[in-house]
């Protein structure tokens, strides 16, 4: 089991092109960990809007009736890809892992396995 800041850390060192990381907590929209990111991506300004993107999907998947769990969320870009992962389990409720790639130097199908790896050893 894994700290936020080591979990953060893990997932800029070993996921290839990761840019940046936050741990976020989506009732408040605020990140109780950030890592990287930068002039180009303010990660407090992304917790905020991708928190606003997880409401909205949440609330059409109960308007549509739909009895499943969201995974991640993928959002394409021309130079990145940005991942967002619901955190599931005892105390993880109401949290996600947010990542943003860059695109050219990242595998996604290996940033998903391994960023799910990381939020199951994360100890929140």
């Amino acid at each position: 089991m894994s700290n936020t800041e080591t979990a953060l850390k893990e997932a800029m060192t070993s996921i290839e092109g990761a840019v940046g990381v936050a741990l976020v907590d989506y009732n408040s929209g605020m990140a109780l960990g950030t890592l990287g990111g930068g002039k180009d991506l303010d990660l407090g300004v992304a917790a905020a809007g991708n928190t606003d993107v997880v409401r909205s999907k949440v609330r059409t998947m109960e308007h549509l009736g739909l009895k499943d769990e969201i995974e991640d969320i993928l959002i394409t870009l021309g130079g990145q890809y940005h991942l967002i992962r619901l955190m599931k389990g005892r105390g993880k409720n109401g949290l996600f892992l947010y990542l943003a790639l860059d695109r050219g130097r990242a595998n996604l199908a290996m940033a998903r396995h391994q960023l799910k790896q990381i939020e199951a050893g994360l100890e929140v």
